[in-house]
Parts: structure tokens; C-alpha cells; sequence
């Protein structure tokens, strides 16, 4: 379950801490206050994007941090033991937003990327959001309810596996048959470019190689030239060369450091700095008798270069490229001479591809058959505790036959919220009352499914209320009893219902606004509750209402 939350410079929030326990959980307060600032909040520290508009004081950065208990939570200890961030029974998730829109993501410390936290975050909180019900008529939406309720989530992800290797495939055989049309004169073209650079015979890096040493020979001149000055400086000079001057130096200091041994080191350094005065001439005229220029092998270098020069223009890469562009060559001419072969190798890997796919497709077909009846009967039922006694919820679920990466299923909600009424299409519902009811049931029906320890309900039961109101409430206590649930809420009905209760309160100073949150205790939720009840003005009537709603809430 969801431990704490926290978060700084964030929208109207300038620094919150809250501290959840289990059971149902309640946030209310005045429209705008910034109740669904703090399921924001959640979400992005759970991996959801979010860029630099987000951030109260543009000079700082926004921070979020979620901490989980997770001891009774296997599937995610084993997900962090797999990805090697667990940290015996701690999962702190933290998020950081800088000014420039970037952000950086931790794991119990350990810095993740925005995939990863997201992957944890699925595990860990299920959220559903207050406009839940106006992507309800979805398509896409309706499948994906479906698939999460049947836990069907497994072999979805095969099937969209499937999918793309037969993609992958059929792109190549596309591919191919561009290529088989102008293949012969093609190959025509690359049986010349392979026989040219064939008979260069160019080696791996042979260019820079040839460059250096004709570059060499090219400058023996100004390489004696040069290094006779150098053996000059250092020896041959009759009076200033730099053997004899240390020399000296050296026997000059023998003769001071009588007066004072500090001065040994120094003669040390210059004794060996003599040393390899005289190694470095002894090299540099072993060097001028090793080299010589030899006008035949200038020659051939320079046509040698100039030949690459040339071949690379041809090809319009640096010379040092080209034998990358041989090997290229070479690659594509057998490829091309094989594409016999080759076709009908990926004509047999296409055809067992799609039928993998086909194969799955339609054992994923049979199990959302399965989870759309289950899911039918019990939406149905829940309805009837929402104030729609006569409703009929179904799912129909027809085979299209055209391969995609979510299956070959066209899925319709259908609903009749009326006796005597045909279903139709949720999508062409016009009471919004009706298809929030119905939303809601949706929700908790789903999410009784899966094993998220936490679920968030952001507003989710706008559109009802009076005794519809309190059904909600009860509803979503009974689901609190086995896990977590936070729930965004403006009625006092389903507030009453909690196990503990958070005022979210906007406050102003004329200057700025502030987000301030505070968790009540028996009086203040009376106020509160009488507040929900009464609007501006609370009377004494409308405060015994409210205890008496807190009473018969528990």
C-alpha cells in the first residue's frame, strides 16, 4: 500500500507530506482547491509524463517521492529482485523535474529510466481518473478493460510479439520485390564497383597508412634539415651546445655544494639531464641514417594515393572509407545473387509467422469471450446497486479477421438501462448519470480483478448522488477492506463511508497560493461532512446530519 507521498514546487504545491493509512481514504474540499493536483502529483512519481509547465518557482526543480509497503506484495518484490532494486522490504519511487523540462527517476535510490518506474508504478497503484467515463465509448479503451479484467495482459503481449515479427517480415518481402525489379542492372553496377575496388586490392586503414609514409619521403629534406639543427643545438655546436653548457653547470655546482648539500639535488637532475641530451642526439643520428630519399617509391605512393582518391570520389565517401564500401558491396551482390533463395526462405518464414500469430489471436479471442461474459454479469449486478435495478450490461465480441497488434476482435459495450430498451452502444448514451453509474461499476468490477494493492478514484462518482450517493460509498468501503483506496470525492456520502480523511485547502496571502493539506479527526469531519451537506452556511441541523452519516458510515 501506499505509505507517503511527497511532493515540492508544484503546481499550487509548494511542499506536501502525507502520511496514508489503510482502508478507504477520502480527500475532499472546495472545487480548485487542488485535489486532483495530488493524484497529479502521484502519477508522475508513478511514471507518467510531465514537462517544465508543471513546476511552481521556474528556478527550482519539482520533486516527488512515493514510499510502498510491499511486504505482502509478491509479484512486485519479485519484479525488483529481477531488476536488482530491491532493498529488503523498502520501495521509495522518486521523481525529479528540472526547470528545463528533463526529469531523472530513482528506484529505492537507484536511478532508472521513465519506462522502468512506470513498470513498477502499474504494479503498484491503479489510478482511474474523473473523465474515466467520456473514453468509456472507446473502442481501444473497451478491449483494454477486457484484457485487464480476464488478466489476459500475458498473451495480449504475445500477440503484439507475433504481430511485429510478421511486420518485420512482410516489410522485407516488400523490400525484395523493389529490388527484384531492377535487379539485374543493379547487380551490373555492383559487378563493376566490386571488380574496380576488387583490383585496388585496398586494405583495412591502408590509406592513412601510405599517407604518413608518403608524406615522410615527401619531406626527408626538411627532416635532415631540421634534425641537424637539433644535433647542433645539443652537441656538435663548438660553443654553445647544450652538452657542454650542462656540463659546466654541473661542475659549477660541484664545487658549491661544499657550502651547502642542498644544492646535490639539483646537480642530480642536471647530471641526468645530460644523460638524455646525449641519448636523444645518439637517436637522432641513427634516425638520418636510416632514412633516405628513394624516388621510385614516392612514385608509386603518390599514384597509389591518387588511384584511391579517385575510386573514392566515385563513390563520393574519404578515401579512408572505401573499403567500408567494398564490404557494403560485397554484401549486397551476394544478397542479390541469392534472392531466389532468399525469397522463398522468407516466403515460408512469413507464412509460419502469420500463422503463429493467427494461432494466438484466436486463443486470445476465446479467453476475452470468457472475461467480456464474466465481466457482463457482474457489471450488471453492480448496476443494481447503483440505482439502475432494470439495467443490462453486455459486451459483444465479433471476429474481424484483420490481423493487428491488439488481436483480430472488434469490441462493443452495449447497455440497457431501461426495461423494454435495446441495448446500444454506450457510445450513443446521452444521460451522463446513467453512463457514470455505470462507469463507476465498470471500475470497481475491474479492478476487483487484479492485484494492485492501491486504487485511486479521482471524482470518479460525479453525476450521482442522493441515495445512489451512499451506494457508491458503501461500494468503495467494501473495497477498502481488502485493499487501498484513495478516492477524490465531493459527496458527502461516500466520505462519510472512510477510514480516514484528508481537507485539501487552497490558501492565498494576496501574493502567492499555497496548497495545505490536513488530515481530520472526529470533529473536524463532522465540520466537514456539514460542509458538503450545507454549502456556505452550516447550521447546527445540518452538523448532526453529518454526525449521524459519520455514524451510520461505520
Amino acid at each position: 500500500m501506499l505509505r507517503s507521498l511527497q511532493a515540492k514546487n508544484f503546481a499550487i504545491i509548494d511542499e506536501i507530506d502525507i502520511v496514508f493509512s489503510e482502508g478507504m481514504i477520502v480527500l475532499t474540499g472546495e472545487t480548485g482547491a487542488g485535489k486532483s493536483i495530488l493524484v497529479d502529483a502521484l502519477s508522475l512519481v508513478l511514471g507518467e509524463r510531465g514537462g517544465a509547465n508543471l513546476i511552481r518557482d521556474n528556478n527550482k526543480r519539482a520533486e516527488f517521492t512515493a514510499e510502498f509497503v510491499i511486504d505482502e506484495h509478491a509479484k512486485a518484490k519479485t519484479w525488483l529482485s529481477k531488476q536488482s532494486l530491491d532493498d529488503d522490504h523498502d520501495c521509495v519511487l522518486r521523481r525529479i523535474v528540472n526547470p528545463d523540462g528533463r526529469s531523472r527517476a530513482f528506484i529505492n535510490g537507484n536511478q532508472v529510466n521513465l519506462q522502468t518506474l512506470k513498470a513498477l508504478g502499474e504494479l503498484l497503484v491503479d489510478i482511474h481518473g474523473q473523465h474515466f467515463h467520456q473514453s468509456l465509448g472507446k473502442t481501444d479503451v473497451q478491449r483494454e478493460l477486457i484484457d485487464h479484467f480476464g488478466d489476459l495482459i500475458h498473451i495480449k503481449d504475445d500477440v503484439k510479439n507475433a504481430f511485429n515479427k510478421w511486420s518485420l517480415l512482410a516489410k522485407k518481402l516488400l523490400t525484395n520485390d523493389a529490388l527484384n525489379k531492377d535487379r539485374d542492372a543493379r547487380i551490373d553496377l555492383l559487378n563493376f564497383q566490386y571488380e574496380e575496388l576488387n583490383t585496388l586490392e585496398l586494405q583495412e586503414n591502408e590509406y592513412n597508412s601510405i599517407s604518413l609514409e608518403f608524406t615522410k619521403i615527401h619531406n626527408i629534406e626538411k627532416l635532415n634539415n631540421g634534425i641537424n639543427q637539433v644535433l647542433n643545438n645539443l652537441q656538435d655546436s663548438e660553443i654553445t651546445n647544450a652538452e657542454s653548457l650542462i656540463n659546466n653547470s654541473v661542475k659549477s655546482l660541484e664545487s658549491l655544494i661544499e657550502f651547502d648539500h642542498a644544492l646535490k639535488d639539483a646537480k642530480n637532475l642536471l647530471e641526468e639531464a645530460s644523460i638524455q641530451s646525449s641519448e636523444a642526439a645518439d637517436y637522432l643520428r641513427r634516425y638520418c641514417s636510416s632514412i633516405e630519399f628513394d624516388p621510385e617509391k614516392n612514385r608509386r605512393l603518390d599514384e597509389r594515393i591518387n588511384t584511391i582518391k579517385t575510386i573514392a570520389r566515385k563513390h563520393r565517401v574519404e578515401p579512408s572509407e572505401l573499403h567500408t564500401v567494398y564490404e557494403k558491396i560485397k554484401n549486397e551482390l551476394n544478397e542479390l545473387k541469392n534472392i531466389e533463395a532468399n525469397q522463398k526462405n522468407l516466403n515460408r518464414d512469413i507464412d509460419e509467422a502469420k500463422n503463429h500469430y493467427t494461432k494466438l489471436a484466436k486463443e486470445l479471442s476465446r479467453l476475452r469471450i470468457i472475461s467480456s461474459n464474466k465481466l457482463s454479469k457482474a457489471v450488471t449486478k453492480a448496476m443494481s446497486s447503483l440505482g439502475m435495478p432494470d439495467g443490462q450490461f453486455n459486451i459483444n465480441i465479433t471476429s474481424n479477421n484483420a490481423i493487428s497488434s491488439h488481436g483480430m476482435d472488434d469490441v462493443i459495450f452495449l447497455l440497457s438501462a431501461n426495461p423494454g430498451q435495446a441495448p446500444q452502444s454506450i457510445a450513443k448514451i446521452a444521460s451522463g448519470g446513467e453512463l457514470s453509474r455505470m462507469s463507476l461499476a465498470i471500475q470497481v468490477i475491474a479492478s476487483e480483478g487484479n492485484y494492485i494493492p492501491t486504487m485511486v478514484f479521482d471524482e470518479v462518482d460525479s453525476g450521482v448522488g442522493g441515495a445512489v450517493a451512499e451506494m457508491v460509498g458503501r461500494r468503495l468501503s467494501e473495497l477498502g477492506v481488502n485493499r487501498q483506496v484513495l478516492c477524490v470525492t465531493h459527496l458527502p456520502q461516500v466520505a462519510s463511508q472512510a477510514n480516514s480523511h484528508f481537507r485539501i485547502n487552497k490558501l492565498s496571502d494576496g501574493k502567492s497560493t499555497k496548497v495545505h493539506v490536513t488530515q481530520l479527526n472526529k470533529d473536524s469531519r463532522i465540520g466537514e461532512i456539514a460542509r458538503m451537506l450545507g454549502g456556505i452556511e452550516v447550521t447546527e441541523r445540518t452538523r448532526d446530519h453529518a454526525a449521524e452519516m459519520l455514524l451510520a458510515g461505520k
